[in-house]
């Protein structure tokens, strides 16, 4: 079964610099990931479509367009790419994604799970034939959200996926889809799930939140959102070494810069490649 893969922005947001980079200092970060006058950095939102015969598993969906003008200028959307118009420059839509797969519900990988009805009186799915994946450690935390992580999950991205009865929740190491294995990551949020695609005789891995950007490769680079970051970095370290043994293909989901690379071990440490596209493998 051949299968393909697509690259899918839905366009662009902005964080804090600081935020992002933990306790590295901005004289380092700065150098490899530039930030405006505000200290706010670039990044994109790019999901990755997956077509399996007549299986269409869409990974993440981005931040969506139901909340506030006043939630969204926090974030400063920027950016043409849509979900909706990068779907159909693939001859896709909505109604064609057979699965939603979602590496964890913080706000801007699962916002656009979840639109209002025609008449904004509540909520319906915005891919209504496809199952909706999420592992079972996660849904557990995001609906019993600790404070310091709560304003991340938002509850009208995640409650109507359950009262939609096409929730499937899932446990480490299950087996969901041919060709694509699931591993659970901790450290930046309980039971992240993050793909491994067996593609071309290369596995291309999904970063989400466990490698954010090409600039987070050094180990102590972590996100101060990572509600664990001592257990990210053994699951940082960890994942690099396997990277490196497996020559596997990285897709960033939040690089504004660069969207695939590899990683080879000289004697000075780990060096990544230079970044190339998707449609290039």
């Amino acid at each position: 079964m051949t299968m393909q893969l697509f690259s899918i922005p839905t366009g662009n947001f902005k964080l804090d610099g600081g935020a992002m980079f933990g306790v590295v200092p901005k004289t380092l970060w700065s150098q490899k990931y530039p930030s405006d006058d505000n200290n706010m950095i670039n990044m994109v939102m790019r999901c990755l479509l997956v077509v399996q015969g007549d299986r269409r598993i869409l990974i993440n969906n981005g931040i969506g367009d139901k909340q506030s003008e006043k939630f969204y200028s926090r974030y400063y959307l920027s950016g043409e790419e849509t979900l909706i118009g990068s779907l159909a420059r693939h001859g896709f839509k909505p109604e064609d994604i057979t699965d939603m797969f979602l590496t964890h519900l913080h706000f801007d990988h699962c916002g656009g799970s979840v639109k209002y009805n025609n008449d904004k009186s509540g909520y319906e799915l915005s891919f209504p034939n496809a199952i909706y994946h999420i592992s079972s450690p996660q849904w557990y935390w995001a609906m019993h959200s600790n404070k310091r992580e709560s304003a991340s999950f938002l509850i009208e991205n995640i409650k109507p996926i359950e009262e939609s009865g096409r929730l499937r929740l899932f446990e480490e190491g299950a087996d969901l889809f041919n060709d694509i294995q699931i591993k659970l990551y901790n450290g930046h949020t309980d039971g992240q799930a993050i793909p491994f695609i067996k593609y071309k005789g290369r596995t291309i891995v999904f970063g989400s939140d466990l490698l954010p950007t090409k600039a987070h490769l050094p180990l102590p680079w972590i996100m101060s959102y990572d509600t664990r970051p001592l257990l990210t970095l053994d699951e940082k370290e960890a994942f690099i070494n396997e990277a490196v043994e497996n020559n596997y293909i990285i897709f960033l989901e939040h690089d504004a810069y660069n969207e695939c690379f590899e990683l080879q071990k000289t004697e000075k440490g780990y060096i990544a490649s230079e970044s190339f596209t998707l449609d290039s493998i």
